[in-house]
């Protein structure tokens, strides 16, 4: 088992080199709160319990040379990022790098065990492969609510047969070694924080469209879950009084009227009606459409797949413009497998938002893509567990 900070200090000292990389004595302590000697002993502590290692000398500040000091070169963290449709799995080292990757398809619906086969086979490839001999922790993201505290899955409407799984429990016994779970959205934000476009911003919205539709909250650089770990689940705010019937047995929810699911069942529709060649020829092709095609036959100049993007980016921007005003965010990010919509769904829910909520709250306001695509769930997920084994024990 790996070895825990024994306080806060080491904690933050280790969250320190994490983020920021290898670093001087002399240059961590201007970061932290602790006299010379204290720092001394608290470092001295850390090196002995092999979570830090010394990595030759610092530059000179004048003076005695000061040595750097970097997290353990051998430190393995797991990323598993679970979507309705495809898995992503990755390992990075201490410094939340990503060091191999792999996604594979997937029906989020054949159930947890099925899913959790998948998810150890593509572990053990990446083992074989030499990128890791075994893991210090895995962050697990499933495509619905969590709660939080017990990595539970709590009633997924896209994910029959997962309530209650105990996620947590199940595959720390597998894989050996501790598990974290949450929200794949709440680990998107994290990875967007950690190494993409939310670098800077300590409270933003990142909102992940994919076959559902769910929002990230970061308060402070701290992900807000809510009371029961539910908060963000903006996919079932109602945009049609009377609408579409949606999965978790409500009407008019925006993920019934706009995410990748709707988007395909939108585009089959216009296919087969005649109103679109070239969604109709892609569909006689492949048998099915989703909204990758959408993506591709817009990009191609087909003018319903345009008009479906940007009805769909009206509908969110509606929903987006609401939170913004309610939490005036310093930025909104929108990520997901859906976000090959480009920037015609962007400029409709720029529009939208810039449109309906008021100018102190939106004047400096950027709304834009993702930087990470599919690795910020996997390195959203390292985070969460690498922020839990840097914690006191």
């Amino acid at each position: 088992m790996t070895a825990r900070p024994a306080n806060v200090h080491q904690a933050r000292l280790l969250r320190l080199l994490r983020d920021g990389g290898p670093n001087s004595r002399a240059q961590l302590g201007d970061l932290v709160d602790l006299s010379r000697s204290k720092l001394a002993v608290e470092m001295d502590r850390l090196l002995e319990t092999g979570l830090v290692v010394a990595d030759g000398l610092a530059a000179s500040r004048g003076g005695r040379r000061s040595h750097n000091l970097r997290l353990a070169p051998a430190l393995r963290f797991l990323g598993v990022d679970i979507g309705a449709t495809s898995i992503d799995v990755a390992v990075t080292n201490a410094e939340l790098e990503v060091l191999g990757h792999l996604n594979q398809p997937v029906d989020v619906r054949e159930g947890p065990v099925a899913v959790f086969e998948r998810v150890l086979a593509m572990a053990d490839k990446l083992k074989a492969s030499g990128v890791a001999e075994g893991f210090d922790g895995a962050g697990i993201g499933v495509p619905g609510p969590v709660r939080f505290p017990e990595g539970v899955p709590v009633a997924p409407p896209i994910m029959p047969g997962w309530d209650g799984f105990p996620v947590r429990e199940a595959l720390s016994q597998d894989l050996g070694c501790p598990v974290m779970v949450d929200n794949d959205v709440n680990l998107m934000a994290m990875g967007e924080q950690h190494a993409g476009v939310a670098r800077s911003v300590g409270d933003y919205l990142c909102v992940k469209i994919g076959t559902g539709i769910g929002c990230g909250i970061v308060i402070g650089g701290q992900v807000y879950r809510g009371t029961t770990g539910s908060a963000g689940d903006i996919g079932h705010i109602q945009v049609q009084p009377d609408g579409r019937a949606c999965a978790c047995g409500n009407l008019g929810c925006l993920e019934a009227h706009f995410s990748g699911a709707a988007l395909a069942r939108d585009a089959e529709d216009a296919a087969r009606s005649g109103r679109s060649a070239q969604l109709a020829a892609r569909l006689e092709a492949a048998g099915e459409l989703t909204a990758a095609d959408v993506s591709a036959a817009a990009a191609a100049g087909d003018t319903v797949s345009l008009e479906l993007i940007r009805e769909g980016g009206q509908r969110l921007g509606q929903v987006i413009a609401g939170l913004v005003s309610f939490f005036n965010p310093g930025l909104v990010v929108i990520g997901g497998g859906v976000t090959g919509l480009g920037h015609t769904l962007l400029a409709s829910v720029r529009t939208q938002v810039y449109r309906q909520s008021l100018p102190l709250a939106t004047g400096n306001l950027p709304i834009v893509l993702g930087e990470l695509g599919p690795t910020a769930g996997v390195i959203g997920a390292a985070r969460l567990i690498s922020d839990h084994v840097f914690s006191p024990a």
